[in-house]
């Protein structure tokens, strides 16, 4: 077993192995800690296993979450639904789970956090808890966007035909400018939401650790970018873990085309499973990703050093905790968006989800 620091340590084996992996995702890639350490100064480790024959049989990658004047985080992974370990078999896995439990202990860390992934559900909404715990969408993805789009009922199809008789366009860029308009639209839509924005610094540094593995959907209204979203890429599967709109704009129907524009874009690409992220059966973003083919899979957040106990991938909250994010949201909300976007990054960056 050996610790590896990212950005200093040679990772190439490490990623060469989270890429072939079946079970990874974007966000184990040593791309999402060199981003998190260069965006936001938290350090990180990645774990690492190997045989006899000095093979990687396992990975788990870890972020030094580091909080004010308190001790250290250790989670898989921040900002983002998934991480954990990945592994050729249970042993491996449960031998870097020890591995991690050690390290918080030399760190002195406050909890160590895995973001797992788990089965497929079936989940009637008609029955939903209303504090049911969040989901992971997945959608899996043929091999190519034509038949992706005949498979769409044809009540999804004329939606996105509308958002184009609309006049929006849509495509796929890769280069720093379209970095910067994503942001503008995301930062936008975060200060609306009343939540507190990253900052452009993360995106320009996972822009520049994912190169060619993320890209950018950007929407067009008579030449206003109105919609936009950030897709990242690990073998044959896609993550989306942003995507916004600009409000006054929502009538013409760009996230719908957005969407489609990324799909289209990955499905042809040769992605064959296309995650939409984190929801709440039964709420708006749920049935959107829905529509799409996604599929809720169970995640299972847990914090190994208070005895496996379920985290907050739960979306219900106490009476007094809604009362006070809601008072936060509506004073965050009236901030002028300059002034939410310089200050915005000194809170997010402590914030995991």
């Amino acid at each position: 077993m050996r610790r590896l620091s990212p950005p200093h340590d040679d990772l190439a084996g490490v990623d060469a192995y989270v890429r072939q992996h079946p079970g990874a995702t974007p966000y184990h890639r040593s791309a999402w800690l060199k981003a998190v350490n260069e965006g936001y100064k938290h350090s990180g480790t990645i774990l690492a296993a190997f045989d006899d024959t000095d093979d990687i049989v396992g990975v788990l990658p870890l972020c030094h979450l580091a909080l004010p004047l308190g001790r250290p985080a250790l989670i898989s992974q921040p900002y983002c639904d998934l991480g954990g370990p990945l592994a050729n078999n249970a042993s491996v896995a449960q031998a870097l789970i020890e591995e991690a439990k050690r390290l918080a202990s030399d760190v002195k860390a406050s909890s160590l956090s895995l973001r797992l992934a788990g089965p497929a559900l079936d989940i009637e909404l008609k029955h939903v808890d209303a504090g049911m715990q969040k989901v992971s969408m997945l959608c899996e993805l043929p091999h190519c966007s034509e038949t992706l789009f005949k498979s769409y009922k044809p009540k999804l199809r004329s939606q996105i035909r509308k958002a184009e008789k609309n006049g929006l366009s849509g495509e796929v860029r890769q280069d720093p400018e379209a970095v910067e308009a994503f942001y503008h639209v995301f930062a936008a839509n975060m200060r609306r939401l009343g939540s507190p924005v990253h900052a452009l610094r993360w995106f320009s540094a996972l822009h520049s650790h994912y190169g060619a593995d993320m890209v950018v959907g950007l929407v067009y209204c008579d030449g206003v970018v109105v919609g936009a979203g950030v897709v990242l890429l690990n073998g044959k599967r896609a993550s989306i873990p942003w995507a916004s709109t600009l409000a006054e704009y929502n009538h013409l129907a760009p996230n719908m085309l957005l969407y489609w524009t990324l799909l289209s874009y990955v499905c042809d690409r040769g992605i064959t499973l296309f995650d939409f992220g984190r929801s709440t059966p039964g709420e708006g973003t749920y049935r959107f990703k829905k529509q799409w083919g996604a599929v809720p899979h169970e995640l299972n957040w847990l914090d190994i050093l208070n005895e496996g106990t379920k985290t907050s991938a739960k979306s219900r909250y106490s009476v007094a905790a809604q009362k006070l994010r809601a008072l936060v949201e509506v004073i965050w909300r009236r901030l002028p968006l300059p002034v939410a976007n310089r200050f915005g990054p000194l809170i997010r960056k402590y914030i995991s989800l």
